[in-house]
This record gives structure tokens, sequence and C-alpha cells, in this order.
């Protein structure tokens, strides 16, 4: 896609502080991602009945159904705990899956240090040109204020 498409969205960056240290937060995450994982973002056909992160770089992080079919959100293309994570995000314009990260978006997720028991968390959509056709109507449901229902939802369960 031409240089002068991916400028013309933006990414979207969302953030929210949490009383809680990085280590804690990013266990959370990436651990217990039930806990926090909007309702609402659902690949699966069935009822889902769980979400989960393989650890370290070219893990997935996917869903599964009561049935036990599977499909992957992403691959992790950085594994710095509990400092970042970086991941691809495979949903197509229409927020449909995508089987591969050919036009997947990325996701980034950054746990700082505010103090020894406060942690910032960054959590970041970037490259959504790739989405392709749709790919602004993505933006603009994500584009709304911090910290956004996935931080909202995380801060909740922390």
């Amino acid at each position: 896609m031409p240089e002068q498409a991916e400028q013309q969205i933006p990414d979207v960056r969302k953030q929210v502080v949490v009383a809680a240290t990085t280590e804690h937060c990013w266990k959370v995450f990436t651990e217990r991602p039930k806990d926090w994982w909007p309702s609402s973002h659902v690949l699966v056909r069935k009822e889902r009945a769980g979400l989960a992160f393989e650890p370290g770089v070219g893990g997935r992080y996917y869903e599964w159904d009561v049935d036990g079919n599977e499909i992957a959100w992403g691959r992790i293309l950085e594994w710095d705990p509990p400092n970042r994570l970086v991941m691809t995000w495979r949903i197509d314009g229409r927020w449909q899956s995508i089987p591969d990260d050919e036009r997947a978006s990325e996701i980034e997720v950054q746990f700082t240090a505010v103090d020894a028991g406060t942690t910032k968390v960054e959590l970041s959509h970037v490259k959504l040109h790739k989405h392709g056709e749709g790919a602004e109507g993505i933006f603009r449901a994500l584009d709304g204020p911090s910290p956004g229902e996935t931080l909202d939802l995380f801060s909740k369960a922390i």
C-alpha cells in the first residue's frame, strides 16, 4: 500500500495507570486474558470457552469455543516480560478473522513503572492501514477517549 495511505490512518494510543507492579500487570495481561478481554471481541462462531497467550516470540494469542475449535487473534512479535508485548491483530476491515499476518495490523502493549506499586499501561493499535478497505472504520471505532474498553476492563481486573 502506498506510503500516503499509511499516513492517512494514524495510530490509536490509549493508557491507564493502575496500582500494581509491572510484573503483576504482565501476569494479568498474558496469563488471565479472560479476566479483561471484552466480551464483544469474539471470533469463534460458538460460545467462547477460553483465551490464551502462548509465551514467546512466534506464539499465538487465540481463543477456542466449547467444541474446541480455535481461532488465532494473531502472533507474538515481541515478548519482553514484564515490559513490552507486540502482536499482530488478524482481522480484516469488516472485523472478521483473517488466517495470517499479511493484512494484520499490530498491537503494542507497554508496561512502565511509575513507582514501586504503580504502573502505566499503554495499548497502541498501529499499522491500521493494513486492514485495507474498512480500515478507516476500525480507526474510528478505536479512537475514543482513553483508556478505552480494553484498558478499562484490564484496570478492573488488576
